[in-house]
This record gives structure tokens, C-alpha cells and sequence, in this order.
């Protein structure tokens, strides 16, 4: 068997005639069937000129033939790039520029917007809309369903994810066929994935959660999934008595507490619910154990890693941890300058070595480099702590990090203390530009409808929870917090929003007034 992510998943097939998908509509896709279908595909690629080592851009809609490319394209020795459906056509003409595919695919509406951004860098492009049709099955169904794999060693570009970018343009994340096959076991493996188990997928499937934690952790199973288009409250609650599992983002938690179907009783068969993407409320985890007596497994991963740690399957399930590095994952929590390991309880950045690590950023040698320890540790970036029992805490995101006053703030600090208020749906803090405290703390709440929360209140509230330093200088009140297509709260959209909240404190602050400013006495 060479290093191909393929050959695994092929060697742990079941039974040809075994359910590997089923649709909302009913269709069921074998895997027999899914070998006759990724084999033509992957003529049909080879037909249009991809050869080993070529990338294979797609944005397109979640269907079992999108499904089908990755194991194609996986089979041809080929690079697979999955790109987010909301990415506009500026959006893609920095991606197709940037990882030069030798095939586009893309939605048949959008055809005439890409095809002048492929032709200028030499790529073809084919199409595949929201049913499954397009010109590339076309030129499948002409092509036979044997084909002869593409042998590839484990250290070969499998995928190429581009990050979302938020901090800068965005950097394609190489994961090498070992890096998804190694995750893929462990997670099989640690979550007890059997051929038994069925999958509700109900995620995207052009990020790493829905495309390899989801769906390829299943197929390495030999385990079947219900696959859903997109997350529907209505269809989960109709299709959970067919589930033994499911993964989800936060919010997808949120949408079914609001739903009344969701009962003990619904869920009782269920085996396992986990969460990633984005932090659950610890809030929305007793809730849910409340009501279904289920406690959510919550995992912490990232694009350039996979799942990097877990809560215990057997064990405690802790609100707010995200559990245990891996087996085979190396996690240490470091002082961001010096690189040298903290003790337990310690928040530093979060540092991981194992073979689910990527191979590097595409084309950015200098950025690869600076973003790894001289031993080998990827510095992820995310700041966190282990604490004595061994748990693995997310303090936030380094860049999150507020400095204020020449104190350190973590926000996940205050988010804690503001959601535990009654009344408070959730919160985001961030640092906006102050003219005397370099940045000021400031928090943006969703309140209960009818709730009365004021400004005042929660700053009264906070007075005996958080030293001063760390208390928001504001407290903003929104309908919502924005956030990206996984739920992840784009606290670069709320420091843009609100980057001149401060702004007319300058004034006051030379003059004396600003509240906050106290009189130095001047230094010979």
C-alpha cells in the first residue's frame, strides 16, 4: 500500500453494497459506488490534463459529487483545493493566482465570471452545480470506472486549505497525505468510529472540520453518513433517530436548544455529539446535557493541523476545556518570545508537534519557517494553559491578546465573567484604539430579548469579578455578533466596526478630563 490518504480509506472498506452516503432526498450512494464514481472522476481529470502534483480548485455547493472530486483527485496523485462558496470572483482571482491549479471547478453560474481569471493563469475550468450536474460529470459518465491509482509517498501534498485570512492575506496550509491519514485513524480510533456508526454530517465540506474530521474520520470508519446540503434544525431533528453521531459548531447547538423537538427521548440512542470551530459556551454545554443528557465531546483543531486535542470519550467532559492532546500530539503551552515550556496553569502560546503538523505555507518558505520552533513545534497562536489535571484551556488568539495600560488582557477572561451575567446571550471583547491606554477593553454583548441589561449594570457587575484593568472601558449592545461561515466570531470585524470609539477621548485626555486619566507627577 503506498502513502496515498486513498489506499487507506480504501483498505478499511466494508461490504461493496454498504451505505456509505444518503442524502435528505434519499438517494444512497454504496461504496462500491463511490469506487465506480471517484474512479471516473478521476479519468475525467486526467482527460483534462491534471497530472500528479497539479492542483484541482473547487468552489462549489455540498453534494456526494464533490465528495467524489476529493477522492478523485486523491486517486489521480493530484492536489485537492477547496475553496469557501461565499469567496467573490476578486476572492478567487488572488486563489487561482496564488496556487495556479490546472483545473477550476466551479458552479455553472459562476462559469463566466472565473473562466477569464483561469485562462490567464493557464487553467481549464469544468463545472459541477448544487445537484450534482455539471460538465465534469459529463465527461465522467463517458469515462470507465476502473482506474489505476496514483501511488504517493505520505509526504506528498494531499490538500491545500487556505486559511481565512483575517489577519492578512491568506496562506495555503499543505497537508501531506500522512498528516490526513494519521488524524483520521487517531480520531476513528479515540471516538470508537465503527462501520455501525452513522454520521449526521450537516457541515461544509471546504473547511477541515466537515471535509477530513467529519467526513473522511467516517470513511476510514467504514461508517455511513446522512448528508445534509446544509445545517437545517427541521431536518436534524428529523433524521437524529437514524444517527449514532454527529459534529457541529456552536451554533448549530444554539439553533437545536431552540428547537422543541430536541428531548431526552430523541436523543437517547444517540452515541456521541461533538463541537469545534469556534469555543462553546460553557453555558450552551449544561444546557444541553440538561436537555438531552448528552455532554457535548468539545476538540480543539486548526487548519494547518487537523484536531490537535480532545475531551475524554470515557471521562469528564469539561465546559470550556477542549481536553487532552491526541495520541501521537505533542502539546506544550510557551512564552511567546523565548519559546521556553511554562509550567501548569501558565498562559502562554500553544505549541504542537505530531504527524498530523502540515508541511508548510505554500510558496512562503520565510513564513513557514518563522512559524516553527528550532525542535520542530508549531507555534499555533492561540494562547492557552494546561491545568493541573491535564486539560487543555483556549485563552484566546495571541493576536487577540488586548494590551491595555501596559497590562496584559485576555479576553476569554472577561467573556466568561460577562456570560455568566443573567441575562447575557454571549459576548466578544476586544481591544479598540485608546488615546491614554493604548487600547481600551471593550465588550460587545447579545442580551436576552426583554432582558434590560444596561451598560452600567454590567460594568457594576464586574467591579468585584475582574481586577480594573481588565474591565471594558465600554459596553456596546448588538442583535448579533458577525461571524464566518463556521461560526467563529470575527473579532477583526468588531475592532474595524468600532475603532473610533475611543477617538473622541483624546481631547479629554490632554485636557485633563478623561475620567480615567490620572495627574503624573513629572520625572528630573
Amino acid at each position: 500500500m503506498s502513502g496515498n490518504l486513498f489506499d487507506l480509506i480504501r483498505s478499511r472498506m466494508p461490504s461493496a453494497d454498504k451505505t456509505l452516503i444518503e442524502t435528505a432526498s434519499g438517494e444512497r450512494i454504496s461504496y462500491g459506488d463511490m469506487l465506480a464514481r471517484s474512479g471516473q472522476i478521476a479519468q475525467a481529470l486526467v482527460r483534462r490534463g491534471v497530472r500528479p502534483g497539479d492542483r484541482v480548485a473547487v468552489q462549489v455547493e455540498k453534494t456526494p459529487e464533490n465528495l467524489m472530486l476529493l477522492l478523485a483527485t486523491l486517486r489521480a496523485g493530484a492536489v485537492y483545493l477547496p475553496l469557501n462558496t461565499a469567496y467573490t470572483i476578486v476572492e478567487l482571482d488572488y486563489f487561482i493566482s496564488d496556487a495556479e491549479p490546472k483545473l477550476v471547478v466551479c458552479d455553472p453560474a459562476r462559469r463566466d465570471g472565473v473562466l477569464p481569471i483561469a485562462q490567464a493563469h493557464s487553467a481549464a475550468v469544468d463545472t459541477l452545480d448544487a445537484h450534482g450536474q455539471g460538465s465534469l460529470i459529463d465527461l465522467a459518465r463517458q469515462s470507465p470506472a476502473a482506474f489505476d491509482d496514483v501511488a504517493r509517498t505520505d509526504s506528498d501534498i494531499a490538500v491545500i486549505l487556505y486559511t481565512s485570512g483575517t489577519t492578512g492575506r491568506s496562506k495555503g496550509a499543505m497537508l501531506t497525505h500522512r498528516n490526513l491519514s494519521s488524524n483520521a485513524q487517531v480520531l476513528a480510533d479515540y471516538w470508537r468510529f465503527t462501520p455501525q456508526d452513522v454520521l449526521l454530517h450537516g457541515l461544509p465540506i471546504y473547511h477541515t472540520h466537515g471535509l477530513f474530521t467529519a467526513a473522511v474520520t467516517s470513511m476510514v470508519a467504514g461508517g455511513t453518513m446522512l448528508f445534509l446540503a446544509k445545517f437545517d434544525p427541521d431536518e436534524v431533528i428529523r433524521l437524529l433517530p437514524r444517527a449514532t453521531t454527529m459534529m457541529g459548531v456552536p451554533t448549530h447547538y444554539t439553533r437545536l436548544l431552540q428547537h422543541p423537538g430536541l428531548t431526552r427521548e430523541l436523543c437517547a440512542h444517540m452515541r456521541l455529539f461533538t463541537s469545534g470551530s469556534a469555543p462553546l459556551l460553557a453555558e450552551t454545554h449544561r444546557e444541553f446535557w440538561a436537555r438531552t443528557g448528552h455532554a457535548i465531546l468539545e476538540r480543539y483543531g486548526m487548519t494547518e493541523t487537523g484536531m490537535n486535542t480532545s475531551n475524554p470519550y470515557d471521562g469528564e467532559r469539561i465546559p470550556g476545556t477542549v481536553g487532552f492532546p491526541l495520541p501521537g500530539v505533542e502539546l506544550r503551552v510557551a512564552d511567546a518570545e523565548t519559546g521556553r515550556a511554562l509550567a501548569q496553569e501558565e498562559i502562554g502560546v500553544i505549541e504542537v508537534r505530531g504527524p498530523n503538523v502540515f508541511a508548510g505555507y505554500w510558496r512562503m518558505p520565510e513564513k513557514t519557517k518563522s512559524e516553527f520552533r528550532p525542535d520542530g513545534f508549531f507555534i499555533t497562536g492561540d494562547v492557552g494553559k494546561i491545568d493541573a489535571r491535564g486539560y487543555v484551556h483556549i485563552v484566546g488568539r495571541a493576536k487577540d491578546l488586548i494590551i491595555s495600560g501596559g497590562f496584559n488582557v485576555y479576553p476569554k477572561e472577561v467573556e466568561g465573567e460577562i456570560d455568566a451575567l443573567p441575562g447575557v446571550v454571549e459576548s466578544a471583547v476586544v481591544g479598540c484604539p485608546h488615546p491614554d491606554f493604548g487600547e481600551g477593553v471593550t465588550a460587545v454583548v447579545v442580551a436576552e430579548a426583554g432582558a434590560g441589561l444596561t451598560e452600567a449594570a454590567v460594568l457594576a457587575a464586574l467591579e468585584e469579578r475582574l481586577a480594573k484593568f481588565k474591565r471594558p472601558k465600554r459596553v456596546l449592545f448588538v442583535t448579533d455578533l458577525p461571524r464566518n461561515t463556521m461560526g467563529k466570531v470575527q473579532k477583526n470585524v468588531l475592532r474595524e466596526q468600532h475603532k473610533d470609539l475611543y477617538a473622541g477621548a483624546a481631547q479629554a485626555a490632554h485636557t485633563g478630563l478623561w475620567p480615567d486619566k490620572k495627574k503624573k507627577k513629572s520625572r528630573r
